[in-house]
């Protein structure tokens, strides 16, 4: 079960629930906001992780000095 221990059962009375609060006009608009909000959380998280590396890079890569090239 990828959703633990809610089943099958728990979604649907979570949505009928959503549905009688909300209304059936307002469950897209929530749904693509929660969608954005997943993506935004998991975009920082890679960046959080994706940041330590880049650090860890580039403590290990010495950096060289640029030097302009005159034509």
């Amino acid at each position: 079960m990828p959703f633990g221990n809610i089943g099958i059962g728990g979604l649907v009375l979570i949505l009928i629930i959503a549905l009688i609060i909300f209304g059936p006009s307002k469950l897209p608009e929530l749904g693509r906001a929660f969608g954005r909000t997943l993506s935004e959380f998991k975009g920082a998280t890679r960046n959080l992780v994706g940041g330590e590396e880049d650090e860890k890079q580039r403590d290990a890569d010495p950096v060289q000095p640029s030097v302009p090239q005159n034509k």
